[in-house]
């Protein structure tokens, strides 16, 4: 936890703040934190800063706050993700959000599984959660946006070209012949697949809606190497 996230109900007052249950067995356990220590906190979308231990037992920690700047800036990414499994979908959301990814889509490709759109994973709660757990890595405030299109035909179709407008289109896929670009300084939508990649008519219909299909390599990687591999290639 390289920043401890505040919520309003934390705050007693406007520059005090009351910390009970994960986060305060992390402050005592991982921190190790007294009174008078220091500590990096943030509220939830809103400004970063520092917080002093003013009180701390195993009930309750009290912190006078002063957040004073913003937080990282956000990466110009709209993330379209075939839905992962269950288990990976944790970890991907956690790095996406340390990131500094703003919009995830969550989409359907063939190679989904039915049964994934029903796991409690993808709960409102169960999403929140892991997001925010990539802000406090990330040392971030800013709570991604995540959405959810079951259907992909519909979606790329009607959605896709509104979505991407104004931006640089970019599907994830091995067997490109062209190479994933570096350094992009324009904002980009990017589609990364399933394990075991999408098939041609998926690439194909993206590309037919304004993506143009890229590779990192001869090598398949698993989505959570993926994501974090093809977004530290293309941002500056």
């Amino acid at each position: 936890m390289n920043l401890i996230l505040l919520f309003d109900d934390d705050f007693i007052d406007r520059q005090r703040v009351r910390l009970t249950g994960r986060r305060l067995a992390y402050v005592r356990r991982v921190h190790r934190a007294a009174a008078g220590d220091t500590l990096r906190v943030g509220r939830l979308n809103g400004g970063v800063g520092t917080g002093v231990v003013t009180a701390l037992d195993d009930r309750e920690l009290i912190m006078a706050v002063e957040l004073d700047r913003d937080p990282p800036p956000a990466i110009p990414v709209t993330l379209l993700l075939a839905l992962p499994r269950p288990k990976v979908v944790r970890r991907v959301l956690q790095c996406a959000a340390a990131m500094g990814v703003q919009r995830i889509v969550l989409i359907n490709t063939w190679r989904v599984e039915k049964s994934f759109w029903a796991s409690p994973a993808l709960t409102d709660g169960a999403l929140r959660e892991q997001l925010l757990l990539g802000l406090e890595q990330g040392g971030d405030t800013r709570l991604p946006s995540v959405e959810r299109r079951p259907r992909f035909k519909p979606f790329v179709e009607d959605e896709v070209p509104a979505l991407i407008a104004g931006t640089r289109a970019l599907v994830a896929h091995p067997p490109a012949a062209m190479p994933c670009p570096r350094a992009v300084t324009a904002a980009l939508t990017v589609a990364v697949g399933p394990e075991g990649g999408f098939i041609p008519y998926e690439v194909d219909l993206l590309c037919a809606h304004g993506f143009a299909a890229v590779s990192l390599g001869p090598r398949p990687l698993r989505v959570e190497h993926a994501l974090p591999a093809i977004l530290g290639r293309l941002l500056p």
